[in-house]
């Protein structure tokens, strides 16, 4: 709304013209200078103000937004006045607002004091406007800038003249100016003199007042600076490039920010077309390519929503021949911009039916082909369009968009490594990874790996290992880094940890082992001068299904939840054990007895670490999420994954590993004390014989006497008393040990051809599925397993 009083509204002559020629608007001061009422005109053509007999019956069609001219007018008395008329079309699409000043009778002389104040104070295009804020005077300088006579917009306001925004903006400075005394600059980018391209213009807006300190009018003074505007606009989205693109390590992601930072300050459509990277990895070829070129289209961007501009959808491959945009600057290796001296808009658009049709239809009158280059190598091209914008691209709009396409260039080239590299650090992963859980005994298990969104693979891990006496290893780990060095330093541990546990290490001598393999990967790294020091955190823990007993220990990693079959979650209390690497420290076992059915949950920190939230929020969230593992543990492992991961994907790796523990019933267990006597031996086998017919596995009696007899005999003859037999089976396993209080390990040796003995063991590796010795608090056990074949 406009700042003057409602009043003078009658000293200008307005009219509002909609898109089919009719009048809807007529204010007071059109009134005076035709005679016509409001409801006389409004809802008539315009065209019947005109005089029939002056042979031009019909209103000019203006080719640009504003229009000036004098047309004969009839008045409401009959008779034909010559007006002087100024068009401007308003924001509303095909609205013209027209406008001329009422002649008044108060017209002061050049010689007013006013005047000279002006002449005198102003050294550039000026305006001066009344206390009624309507324009008393102009000097040369700014009838130039307004493409304007004086004679003819005197006693016009400001909003009546020029662009209705801009115009309506400077008015409203105008009025505070001549309110409160006090000057001020207003920047005004506007289109001015009937220009089609708009110009930047700094406004200084000064108060006049006469002799006896009276306020008369103000002065406005405004001065061109659209260089500097430009350049400072230029400056601006070069800085806002540097923030908005790049902000993470996708391809597509980046390919969209270098569009949106160009729409819609640079052009007014952007496509963003990259080569697809070589099949098997490695660098593009730095050669610049040869027509045709194969490009898929990675981003666009409209002023209009939807992009209806895009010919190819967004992952689309398409092949562009030499006489296109794109192929054009990317053989050429430069920007090229058109229409040109050289070239024209047409003679590019030949080779696409399609396109020439789209480019006519918008009206597309310039454009330019960038080209996406980083390092020697080209990665693709973007175009940009304009066909809301009025002026072609100039030499800077060139410079710029090779500024800001070489800034998103790197980034690009960044997000294709780093991609690159976390799929080869992935693959990695996965292959050290067990690509399926075992079946075991002694419990059931479920596990998930997520790698991170954003950051580099790292080196979380997971396993299970089955052991002798149908015991089972759990081992959570995390390597500290990302990428290949931490997914190669967690295979190496995940071997260490199979290779440790087969001799059946207790959990706090198995980490002080790790720990020094951690310690020595540091010192080799450190000597290499390739990584930082190398370190990790492990949790290891092992469960008897016999004894319903679980041993754990951890290295600096979170401790497990627990989920009794009857009761809520809990987190176990371990003593934390310090991380591995630091060496020489050391760890602390904990035993505690699970019922049948409790499921232990463990995992690495990414999984309950997020920024944004609590630590103990990721607690209470996979507690809860824990209680659903009653139904089943994939479906725990999906709760337990959407409960505490966000929308996006983890910050960090994540490994979740569940297991729900079973039992082994005392009917499935038999055991017995045996004398250091060699004569009982085959007592002992007779007895083993009865007890496989109690459990129906007589098929398996022949192979079991044979495997029972040589460890038994080798028990008498070279270990120590007391001798304990004990068999274990369940449904695809049997099971023979035989303990002695003896620490010496047997080996297995080849005996010559007249050795009376030396073939125990040997025989005992050909009928068994696997053997072995582990050592006890009391001594050692020997065993061995033997696989039942079920009956057809």
């Amino acid at each position: 709304m406009s700042p003057v009083h409602p009043l003078e509204e009658a000293a200008t002559a307005r009219a509002v013209i909609d898109e089919n020629g009719t009048l809807v608007r007529w204010s007071e001061g059109a009134r005076r200078l035709l005679g016509y009422a409001p409801e006389e005109v409004e809802g008539r053509p315009a065209a019947d103000l005109l005089d029939p007999g002056s042979g031009d019956a019909a209103l000019p069609e203006p080719t640009s937004n504003r229009w000036s001219g004098t047309l004969p007018l009839r008045h409401r008395d009959g008779r034909t006045l010559s007006v002087w008329l100024l068009a401007h079309r308003r924001e509303t699409k095909g609205e013209w607002l027209l406008v001329t000043p009422v002649e008044s009778e108060d017209r002061r002389a050049y010689d007013d004091p006013l005047i000279r104040a002006v002449l005198t104070q102003s050294p550039c295009a000026m305006a001066i406007y009344d206390e009624r804020l309507r324009l008393y005077g102009i000097n040369d300088a700014m009838a130039k800038v307004i493409g304007l006579p004086e004679a003819r917009i005197r006693g016009l306001r400001i909003s009546e003249i020029g662009d209705q925004r801009e115009s309506e903006r400077l008015e409203e400075n105008l009025y505070g100016v001549l309110v409160s005394g006090e000057g001020r600059e207003v920047e005004v980018y506007t289109r001015s003199g009937g220009k089609d391209r708009a110009h930047a213009w700094m406004a200084r807006i000064a108060p006049l007042s006469d002799a006896d300190g009276r306020m008369r009018g103000v002065c406005l003074a405004a001065h061109d600076f659209t260089e500097q505007y430009r350049a400072r606009e230029r400056l601006q989205l070069v800085n806002e490039a540097s923030v908005r693109i790049g902000s993470t390590l996708d391809v597509t992601r980046t390919a969209q920010e270098l569009a949106d930072v160009f729409v819609p300050a640079v052009a007014d459509f952007v496509s963003v077309d990259l080569l697809d990277p070589p099949e098997h990895g490695g660098e593009p070829d730095s050669e610049l390519p040869t027509a045709p070129v194969t490009l898929r289209r990675a981003a666009h961007r409209s002023v209009n929503p939807g992009s209806p501009e895009a010919v190819v959808t967004l992952g689309e491959v398409d092949v562009y021949p030499a006489t296109s945009p794109q192929a054009d600057s990317l053989i050429a290796g430069r920007t090229i911009a058109v229409p040109d001296a050289n070239n024209t808009l047409e003679e590019w658009l030949t080779w696409d039916d399609r396109r020439r049709e789209r480019v006519a239809k918008l009206g597309v009158h310039a454009t330019m082909s960038v080209p996406i280059r980083a390092r020697g190598q080209t990665l693709g091209v973007a175009v940009l369009t304009r066909f809301r914008q009025p002026g072609p691209f100039t030499s800077d709009d060139v410079l710029l968009a090779e500024e800001v396409t070489a800034r998103a260039a790197v980034c690009i080239d960044n997000a294709r490594r780093f991609s690159r590299e976390r799929q080869t650090a992935l693959a990695l992963q996965r292959s050290l990874l067990p690509q399926s859980l075992p079946r075991t005994a002694a419990m059931d298990a479920a596990s998930r790996y997520l790698p991170a969104a954003r950051a580099g693979v790292g080196g979380d891990w997971f396993d299970v290992i089955p052991l002798s006496g149908l015991r089972v290893a759990m081992v959570v780990g995390d390597v500290v880094g990302h990428g290949i060095q931490a997914s190669a330093t967690m295979g190496r541990l995940r071997t260490a940890v199979r290779t440790l546990a087969d001799i059946d290490l207790a959990p706090d001598e198995l980490l002080t082992h790790l720990d020094d393999l951690v310690v020595r990967l540091s010192e080799e790294a450190g000597a290499e001068g390739t990584t930082g020091e190398v370190g990790a955190t492990c949790l290891y823990a092992v469960y008897d299904p016999l004894s319903r007993r679980c041993t754990l220990a951890r290295a600096g990693h979170p401790p497990p939840y627990i989920a009794p079959p009857d009761g809520p979650p809990r987190q176990l209390e371990l003593p934390a054990g310090p991380p591995l690497g630091l060496g020489g420290l050391p760890f602390e076992s904990v035993e505690l007895e699970l019922r049948e059915g409790t499921v232990l949950a463990l995992y690495t920190n990414g999984l309950i670490e997020s920024r944004g939230r609590e630590l103990d929020v990721g607690h209470q969230l996979l507690s809860r999420a824990l209680e659903q593992s009653s139904h089943s543990l994939e479906w725990a492992c999906h709760a337990i994954l959407q409960a505490l991961l966000p929308v996006g994907g983890a910050q960090d790796d994540v490994a979740l590993l569940l297991a729900r523990t079973r039992g082994l019933a005392p009917s499935q267990v038999a055991t017995w004390d045996i004398p250091a006597d060699p004569a009982l031996v085959a007592p002992t086998r007779k007895q083993v014989a009865e007890q496989l017919d109690t459990w129906a596995l007589s098929e398996a009696t022949f192979t079991a006497e044979l495997v029972v007899s040589e460890l038994v005999t080798n028990a008498i003859r070279y270990g120590e008393a007391p001798i304990r037999l004990r068999l274990i089976h369940d449904d695809a396993t049997l099971i023979c040990e035989v303990s002695d209080s003896s620490h010496t390990a047997p080996h297995l040796r080849r005996a010559k051809i007249y050795d009376e003995g030396g073939r125990g063991l040997l025989l005992v590796a050909q009928l068994t599925q696997r053997w072995g010795s582990r050592h006890t608090p009391d001594g050692k056990t020997i065993w061995a397993e033997l696989t039942l074949v079920g009956e057809d």
